[in-house]
């Protein structure tokens, strides 16, 4: 069994994916060969002291990482990537292995935190009709159907993690990898952080909550046809469109003036949806006909709205708050400092940069980089009892 002062290849391994780097990319930036570093990563040797050094200069984490046990203990399930066909396997395997960090940050906040359990309505009885999957979802998060201005706040208060940080290729707009905690399974989205319009990342969150709503968070994506996940993602479109834009008091709305573009700039104000995809949704409804369809999309190219719609730089861009006001509970209460915080992480079985736990917990640069005089007692017991009878 492995000690925490040996070397751990898997660990090595995790940080590489991390980083977004091959073997061969690793080696060449290090001077190790590539037969080294994959024996390094299997276990089957360890690296010197000067190899190490190396390995961390490259791969920017700290000493302590590649010499601790994993201790907790999750299973991984799928990963549901929006644009995979356009997504390097590279880039898959770096968002997939931050997640996995932040998985287990979770598991550290939940010795503090009594997050929201995760609220997954039963759509067992709506035979596949998507319409009926989305209305089931809004009675079960008691939605009525009124505009959702906040997907992301909804989604959290059911109990679905989410974070927001920047994807490497700008490519990815969001993806859905679940857990298997405790023998609970516990979806985590993250949204890209690249500036996206407010309504794209509504509508990104809320195809990704399709996802979790719709399919099988254990089936293999890369034991299925292209074509299959092609299909699987069209579902997740139409749910994103069905749950923000329920059919009844979304038609009672574009019924009015179904064929003038200007107008849907108003029900844009209204609904926080893109303008090109409640045109898509009002066709779909039969709203509008394919000819009005056709014509209301060669009017939104002409005025260049394909790119850059009215109200993207007026619509405020909402962003996940769980995971912040979790730091911000510990800090304000006074039962971590800033260094605290890295440090117990580090108990933990996560000695990672400050600078990183900020990023995968969409922190804001520099707030557990801060010093301050502890004065506070490190009994975790009395410091968890403490916080959650407040």
């Amino acid at each position: 069994m492995l000690k925490d002062t040996e070397f751990n290849g898997e660990r090595l391994k995790i940080a590489r994916l991390y980083r977004g780097k091959t073997i061969s990319e690793l080696a060449g930036e290090t001077g190790i060969s590539k037969q080294a570093i994959s024996q390094f990563e299997n276990n089957k040797t360890a690296p010197g002291f000067e190899t190490v050094l190396n390995l961390m200069n490259s791969l920017n984490f700290p000493r302590e990482y590649f010499h601790q046990k994993d201790n907790i203990k999750t299973v991984e399930g799928n990963t549901f990537f929006r644009a995979l066909s356009s997504t390097s396997k590279k880039e898959q395997l770096c968002q997939i292995n931050k997640t996995k960090i932040l998985v287990k940050i979770y598991c550290f906040f939940e010795q503090y935190i009594d997050f929201p359990k995760p609220n997954i309505p039963d759509i067992s009885k709506a035979n596949g009709d998507i319409e009926i999957m989305a209305k089931i979802v809004r009675e079960v998060w008691g939605l009525g159907d009124k505009p959702i201005n906040n997907i992301i706040n909804v989604m959290e208060k059911n109990g679905i993690i989410i974070s927001s940080f920047n994807t490497n290729d700008g490519k990815i707009d969001a993806f859905t990898q679940s857990h298997l905690i405790d023998g609970k399974v516990y979806p985590f989205v993250i949204l890209g952080d690249d500036k996206e319009a407010a309504v794209r990342r509504q509508f990104s969150a809320a195809h990704e909550l399709a996802h979790i709503i719709l399919h099988d968070m254990d089936c293999n994506t890369e034991e299925i046809t292209k074509e299959e996940y092609k299909y699987m993602e069209e579902q997740a479109n139409d749910f994103a469109a069905a749950i923000l834009l329920p059919r009844d008091a979304f038609l009672a709305d574009v019924s009015q003036y179904p064929n003038k573009l200007d107008f849907y700039v108003e029900l844009k104000k209204k609904w926080r949806v893109s303008i090109s995809a409640m045109i898509i949704r009002a066709f779909r409804l039969n709203a509008i006909t394919h000819n009005q369809y056709q014509y209301l999309m060669k009017q939104l190219s002409k005025r260049g709205w394909r790119t850059k719609e009215p109200l993207d730089d007026i619509i405020k861009i909402s962003k996940p708050t769980v995971l912040k006001k979790v730091v911000d509970i510990l800090l304000v209460n006074n039962i971590l400092t800033e260094s605290q915080i890295i440090e117990e992480l580090s108990n933990y079985g996560l000695a990672l940069p400050a600078e990183e736990i900020e990023i995968l917990l969409g922190l804001e640069q520099g707030m557990l980089q801060k010093t301050h005089s502890p004065n506070v007692s490190l009994n975790l017991k009395n410091n968890i009892s403490q916080l959650r009878a407040q």
